[in-house]
């Protein structure tokens, strides 16, 4: 079980983007949008002011470093939001996990070949997979960067934190749970719904 993948919602794309590449040292793997009617797709050597050019419509931009991979969405808020978290499982983990989530009668949105997600019904959503090729080539650059920790702000750690443990069954330690080799932190204060992104450990 690794917690592999993050996806954010936030208003400023471009800034948050830019600490990503800047600060951080991840690569740009792709900006998705459109242009007109159609969907596009750009590599990294495209700079902003050329898609703003030629109208490029934002969808989505993907970030890796390691076995990191960050997707940044347009949205509503200055600060990033976590709209779900991404976790490789092994066969057995998936299926427990799927099984798990159907007795808690919890909303299951399968794409099949691609990914499944679960709502927990605690603002945010959890991405499964079962084993993949381009998962397992993710995860073999553990060794160049990992998620080691996650902090997100919320109205009600302990809501968000014990939907977390219920689906896989993990044990909690108070507002935090650990997902194999990754510590995801629940903090208070934060908004209602989606949690929001304090700060991430990579190690």
């Amino acid at each position: 079980m690794q917690v592999f993948h993050y996806h954010l919602v936030t208003s400023k794309v471009r800034l948050v983007e830019a600490r990503y590449i800047g600060k951080l040292g991840f690569d740009l793997v792709a900006r998705y949008g459109w242009v007109g009617e159609n969907s596009h797709w750009f590599e990294q050597g495209i700079a902003w002011d050329e898609l703003d050019a030629m109208g490029f419509r934002l969808r989505l931009v993907e970030l890796a470093r390691g076995a990191v991979n960050v997707a940044l969405q347009p949205g509503h808020w200055d600060r990033p939001r976590v709209d779900h978290l991404g976790i490789a499982l092994d066969e057995d983990g998936y299926t427990a996990a799927l099984e798990r989530a159907s007795d808690l009668e919890l909303k299951i949105q399968d794409h099949p070949g691609k990914r499944t997600f679960i709502a927990t019904d605690a603002g945010y959503r959890l991405e499964i997979h079962p084993p993949r090729d381009w998962i397992e080539a993710t995860l073999e650059r553990t060794e160049e960067m990992r998620l080691a920790e996650i902090h997100l702000r919320a109205s009600d750690p302990e809501e968000k934190a014990v939907a977390l443990a219920e689906v896989f069954e993990l044990p909690r330690d108070d507002h935090q749970v650990r997902v194999g080799e990754t510590l995801v932190r629940f903090l208070p204060d934060g908004p209602e719904g989606r949690p929001e992104l304090v700060a991430e450990v990579l190690a």
